[in-house]
């Protein structure tokens, strides 16, 4: 449900900004809270009985006023930080001028802000960690030695704290939750799972027996139909994984290997997963 003189292109285009941008969840949560009449809590704001509110994970820390923008939740963010993010990222002569001035009336206490108690009772009944224990699960079942990790950030940072937590030795296995994020540099076709994968395999050319493996729990990497990629003991130049890298190609990358993981979507997000075998 979108505030008067906003459409959903107006919408569309805030979030393509922000997604180029290499905006955090939390920031891409904050603009849309202001920019809707259901999110933040108010889709509850006028709720006359009782109730509780039921929430699947996709975002760091289970903070419910992130998951699903905090729909039954309250907001502990402002129009004025709506208005700081898109400073932060450049983007205020980019959006729309019915979206700046908006934010800006909000901002000035013309229009409401969103509600800041909680009204009714929120739960988390599944997360990223969920999925991680049920991974470490199943590769001890295969015989596997497991260690697990969750890596949020730039995905550049996310790539040397995992290649840094492969352990040593053989019947190995590292899994890893969470979500990064990228800065789309090109044209290219790829999201943050395809190019995490390419960035582990660009930093472990010198490891041999090695299976790397990344993927959204929503089936959707970026801007392609994949949910993530595979790659096992592939050898790869640096040069040219480099040219891939600064297209933000890395879903054409894997495309011809025919290692991207295709799942459809699943219409559930618990944030990202990923493996490495060795």
């Amino acid at each position: 449900a979108l505030p008067e003189k906003i459409t959903l292109n107006d919408k569309i285009h805030v979030t393509d900004l922000l997604l180029k941008s290499g905006a955090t969840i939390q920031e891409f949560n904050c603009i849309r809270k202001h920019l809707s009449k259901i999110k933040g809590g108010r889709l509850i704001e006028n709720l006359k009985c009782h109730g509780i509110g039921l929430a699947m994970s996709d975002v760091e820390g289970d903070d419910l006023s992130a998951i699903a923008s905090g729909t039954t939740f309250m907001d502990n963010t402002t129009y004025l930080d709506a208005i700081e993010i898109l400073k932060k990222y450049k983007l205020k002569n980019k959006v729309s001028l019915e979206v700046w001035r908006l934010l800006k009336s909000g901002e000035s206490g013309e229009i409401p802000e969103t509600p800041k108690e909680e009204k009714i009772k929120n739960y988390v009944i599944a997360n990223n960690q969920d999925c991680i224990d049920a991974m470490e699960k199943k590769a001890k079942k295969l015989g596997y030695h497991v260690k697990k990790m969750q890596v949020f950030g730039n995905n550049k940072d996310a790539t040397k704290t995992i290649v840094s937590n492969i352990p040593d030795g053989k019947n190995q296995c590292l899994i890893f939750g969470g979500e990064t994020t990228v800065e789309v540099l090109g044209k290219g076709q790829g999201g943050r799972n395809q190019e995490l994968v390419l960035r582990i395999l660009k930093n472990t050319q010198k490891l041999d027996k090695l299976c790397i493996a990344a993927v959204g729990t929503d089936g959707i990497d970026g801007n392609t139909n994949f949910a993530g990629a595979i790659t096992e003991n592939y050898k790869i130049d640096g040069p040219t994984a480099k040219e891939f890298l600064k297209n933000s190609d890395s879903g054409r990358f894997f495309q011809k290997q025919n290692a991207n993981i295709f799942t459809g979507f699943t219409h559930s997000n618990l944030m990202d997963i990923g493996i490495i075998l060795k």
